[in-house]
Formats: structure tokens, sequence, C-alpha cells
């Protein structure tokens, strides 16, 4: 996880599951403890809430459905176009004008390329993490609708 603090009172973070302890085998420290439960596709947020949003969908595709990555991190569906464009979508929605979006994505199974075709939103920046170069860190501005 990249967070410093997920308890830190200046996050709110959502995720479309909450596990206990232990859900996945051999690895009893992992949890998934959201502030929120809610989906990405559909926030229950007002419009323009925040001033700036971080978007870590699932990102693997080529991965059993009960695998303990899975698991852990989500995996993308048959509709994942469908469901990050409707992500990216939300984002958006929520986000105040001249708001922050951070979009980390793991180009493993699915080029940055084409997830950024699923947006009409243009990225400001933009930089390469990890070892391999896989991990894709994104950030936006929402400007306002004249």
């Amino acid at each position: 996880m990249f967070w410093f603090d997920k308890g830190d009172k200046r996050v709110l973070f959502t995720d479309i599951r909450k596990e206990e302890k232990g859900f996945i085998k051999h690895r009893t420290s992992y949890e998934v403890k959201p502030d929120k439960v809610m989906d990405f596709r559909k926030m229950s947020f007002p419009d323009k809430s925040f001033k700036m949003v971080v978007f870590d969908p699932p990102h693997l595709k080529k991965i059993g459905k009960t695998s303990w990555m899975a698991k852990k991190y989500g995996y993308l569906t048959d509709n994942w176009r469908d469901d990050l464009t409707k992500g990216f979508s939300e984002c958006f929605r929520v986000l105040e004008d001249y708001g922050v979006l951070i979009f980390k994505w793991g180009e493993r199974d699915v080029k940055i390329s084409e997830v950024l075709k699923l947006t009409k939103e243009k990225p400001l920046f933009g930089h390469t993490t990890s070892a391999g170069g896989h991990t894709k860190w994104i950030t936006f501005m929402k400007l306002p609708v004249v």
C-alpha cells in the first residue's frame, strides 16, 4: 500500500469490500478495512466533494479469480473498459474544480495507453515506479466546465 497512515483523518479509504484479517490463507495480517464500503463506479458522495482523489482500481486481468492476488487486490472483469470509464467519470464528478486526481495503474496486463483512452480528461504528468517499470502514477487536474 502507498499510504503512510491509512488512519490519518485527512484520508477517506473506500473499497467495494471489507475483509477481516486472515481472509487470505498464509497472509494472516492482511485485511481490507475501508472507512466506507462502496463501488468506485457509483460513489455515494455529492458532486465536487473532494480536492483530491486517489484512484487505484484493480489492474490484473490474467489471474485466477480465487488466487491470493485476486483476493488481495481484486481483478479486472470482462467489462473492465466500462468499469474504468465509469470509475474515471465518478472520480471527476466528486472532484472540486481544479481538484487533483492521482491515478495508479499496474501495467502488467493492460497498457496505460489503453486505460487513458477511457477518459476524455488529459493527464498533466506521470511517473513510472517499480523494479520492472510497470507501476504508473498519473496526475490529472479537473478544470471547470465553461
